[in-house]
């Protein structure tokens, strides 16, 4: 299928270059690119497992649960109830 698109003018000769020195056509390499852009973002493919940053040492502050998301609320917006000196 033919199509016109706009590519930066590096971004274009520095395409031209490899496939003119790996003997390719500058078709297939774009193909390939578009390609393995695409296989990244499948939908289908799950996500890789992140680590969440954590801090301090001790486990849970006294009386917070994480059963209960509204105590966590409440001491991220300074309630002093639940604040421990």
């Amino acid at each position: 299928m033919r199509t016109t698109v706009r590519l930066d003018e590096q971004l274009l000769a520095d395409a031209k270059r490899l496939a003119a020195n790996s003997g390719r056509t500058l078709t297939s390499l774009l193909n390939e690119g578009l390609r393995s852009v695409l296989a990244r973002h499948d939908t289908g493919a799950s996500p890789e497992p992140r680590v969440l940053p954590t801090g301090g040492s001790g486990g849970l502050r006294p009386g917070v649960t994480m059963d209960k998301n509204a105590t966590v609320r409440d001491i991220m917006d300074g309630e002093t109830r639940y604040c421990w000196t």
